[in-house]
């Protein structure tokens, strides 16, 4: 499954060097607004102990983890969803993606600008979603001046449930409330998908704070942050991009090292991951043997039809069973061998739900 996170937030507030650490790329990372004018991409793996342990014990030819794909995109600012900024330009990006990742400002820093003059992290949060719920709105309302005449006057039952639903959104989003704020049954939901409403996605705040403070975790900016986010269910990583960006470039055992030299447990970026895994109700499930040890993202509640799919569509055309172990047991008893005769490698059917730590083989037949 290809899977987007756009890190969105005002100028200067970290989100170029918190994409250099996630990448381990060299993005321009500048002290004034605009320095990242087109969208950088990278690709960053998942980390995930259980895919080591089985290419240790599979020995394969190739492992291939399961990968994420941020999009660092240009600093918002108040007015970008009328242009301000260039800013209809960097919105266009945002809907591409499946989660945003909002960057906040949470320290103090004179050498370092920010564009509204003063730190004030609900203020930057308040100002970036103000601008998605206007370019949302814009949306709606050009929608709505298309269809309400022809759903009035052909009584067509699609169309009247279009512009109910996009009523619905229009009186939220002039009150000023994101549409994820917002319950929708399953067909209003299929009726707005293709929108890519920004305010329908999942958000995540990175109360990005300084080296001192992450070793201590909190500071009265990212407290704020995090009750604005409770406040509205949304989900709060604490991080030092700063650091993050230092530790990016040393290599896996010295990076432990650090972290545990400062009593941190777990970097932000690991924990950034795992929290955005969580916020679009992602798991993983693999595929291992001699040829290769592989890592696969699917959403929780697919069919192990369904997951087959993921691997190549001609398994879910042609499923036929799936043989199914846990992660666990294997880890537990020591190798398949034990797994099969202590009867734990099961024959699943189409009917079942693939679980998170699910090692497969797909059969099939086309």
């Amino acid at each position: 499954m290809s899977l987007k996170a756009g890190i969105v937030g005002l100028p200067n507030v970290g989100k170029s060097t918190l994409f250099n650490a996630i990448t381990k790329q060299n993005i321009l990372a500048a002290n004034y607004p605009f320095a990242t004018i087109e969208p950088n991409v990278g690709i960053v793996l998942v980390p995930d102990s259980r895919v080591d342990y089985l290419a240790n014990m599979y020995k394969p030819k190739s492992v291939v983890p399961t990968t994420f794909e941020f999009t660092d995109i240009a600093g918002l600012v108040k007015g970008a969803s009328q242009g301000e900024g260039l800013g209809n330009k960097f919105l266009s990006h945002i809907r591409e993606v499946d989660a945003i990742v909002e960057v906040v400002r949470c320290f103090d820093d004179a050498n370092v600008t920010h564009v509204t003059g003063k730190t004030d992290p609900v203020g930057d949060i308040e100002i970036i979603n103000i601008e998605l719920v206007l370019a949302d709105l814009e949306v709606v309302n050009n929608r709505l001046g298309k269809i309400e005449k022809k759903a009035e006057t052909t009584k067509d039952k699609l169309a009247q449930a279009e512009v109910e639903v996009l009523k619905k959104c229009k009186i939220n989003l002039e009150n000023n409330i994101p549409l994820r704020r917002i319950s929708f049954d399953e067909d209003a939901l299929k009726i707005l998908k293709p929108f890519n409403f920004l305010t329908l996605k999942p958000i995540i705040y990175v109360a990005n704070v300084d080296e001192e403070t992450i070793v201590v975790g909190d500071n009265n900016y990212s407290l704020e942050v995090k009750n604005y986010a409770e406040a509205e269910g949304a989900g709060v990583i604490v991080m030092c991009a700063k650091l993050e960006a230092d530790l990016a470039g040393l290599q896996d055992a010295e990076r432990a090292e650090f972290l545990e030299s400062v009593g941190i447990t777990n970097s932000g970026l690991d924990k950034l991951i795992f929290a955005t895994y969580n916020l679009l109700g992602l798991a993983t499930f693999f595929t291992a043997g001699s040829d290769e040890v592989r890592a696969w993202t699917f959403k929780v509640g697919m069919k192990a039809p369904e997951c087959a799919g993921i691997i190549h569509s001609d398994f879910q055309r042609g499923f036929i069973k799936a043989e199914v172990m846990s992660f666990d047991d294997l880890q537990a008893l020591g190798d398949e061998k034990r797994v099969k005769e202590a009867g734990k490698l099961r024959i699943e059917g189409k009917e079942y739900i693939i679980k998170d730590g699910d090692i497969c083989y797909f059969r099939f037949n086309v």
